[in-house]
């Protein structure tokens, strides 16, 4: 009786693998990607019902090239014996027996080493994390809790954006056999601002100021990602006027300069007493004027 793994097993197996090597998640790491094309290569003919019962019976190999077992041996079957002698059954199967088996069809294409041949860099972990729209620009430091209560320090850099993907080196799982640990891979979301947002390394606000400040021109204190300036309003400025305050968008980082930030004027009447309205009901905007005060 074969005691092959299921369809629905090794589905999931491959998931865990392909995750574990994509290159995406290990750049530079040439072992990784050949790993990851050798788990694509053994599900494609794994998932494949008519190959896997010919690479089982020893007629076909890895590559689907045909071939022959000594002995009409089951190739699939041998690759999957566990140290003990025993085949890996149902129920009892795991991404370590898939990665045996793996091995077993790849191994001389550069693919999985067995975890008993030596010392293996530990497992990635991988988590969320959401900053603030401040730390997102000026930069800053979260904290992560991992399983189990232990927290993680996280520096979190200047500019970075929604999406990104922080990696720390040997915050990971325990190496094997002596080998490095793993890293923490974490993912970064950034929380709106309800005074800022963002434009590239530019930042943009909206910002209310009185009629007088706005006809008049003047001194106005203006909230910034890293703190509060003065600024001064021109003369005749409306409602829409923008104005912008060099280098002091999103900081400086990875020699790139630092962004500004560009503040959008909304001219507010706020509280009128009865002199500015008779002003009002005497005045005439486009500057005609009979004489006697009567617009």
């Amino acid at each position: 009786m074969a005691r092959t793994a299921s369809q629905d097993e090794i589905r999931k197996a491959y998931r865990k693998l392909a995750k574990k090597h994509h290159p995406d998640l290990n750049p530079g790491d040439k072992a990784a990607e050949e790993s990851f094309k050798a788990v694509g290569a053994a599900h494609a003919l794994l998932s494949d019902e008519e190959k896997r019962a010919r690479f089982d019976r020893g007629e076909i190999d890895a590559d689907g090239q045909e071939r022959g077992f000594p002995g009409g041996g089951g190739g699939y079957r041998r690759h999957a014996e566990g140290a003990q002698g025993h085949f890996y059954g149902g129920g009892q199967f795991s991404e370590d027996d898939l990665g045996d088996i793996f091995g077993g069809m790849f191994g001389q294409r550069g693919g999985f080493r067995r975890r008993p041949q030596g010392p293996m860099k530990g497992e990635d972990r991988q988590y969320a994390l959401t900053v603030s729209f401040l730390d997102s620009v000026n930069g800053g430091t979260s904290r992560v809790t991992l399983p189990g209560g232990a927290t993680l320090n996280v520096k979190i850099p200047p500019g970075i954006e929604d999406g990104q993907v922080l990696r720390l080196r040997g915050k990971g799982d325990e190496g094997y056999q002596g080998g490095p640990a793993g890293d923490a891979l974490i993912t970064i979301s950034i929380a709106p601002d309800p005074v800022y947002t963002r434009d590239g390394n530019d930042v943009r606000s909206s910002l209310p100021i009185d009629v007088k400040t706005a006809v008049l021109g003047g001194s106005i204190t203006v909230p910034t990602p890293a703190g509060p300036v003065k600024m001064n309003v021109p003369p005749h400025s409306d409602t829409g006027s923008v104005l912008r305050l060099r280098g002091r968008g999103v900081k400086a980082h990875g020699g790139q300069e630092a962004g500004n930030l560009y503040v959008k004027l909304q001219v507010t009447i706020g509280k009128t007493d009865k002199a500015f309205e008779d002003f009002l009901k005497s005045w005439n905007p486009e500057g005609s004027n009979n004489g006697d005060g009567a617009s």
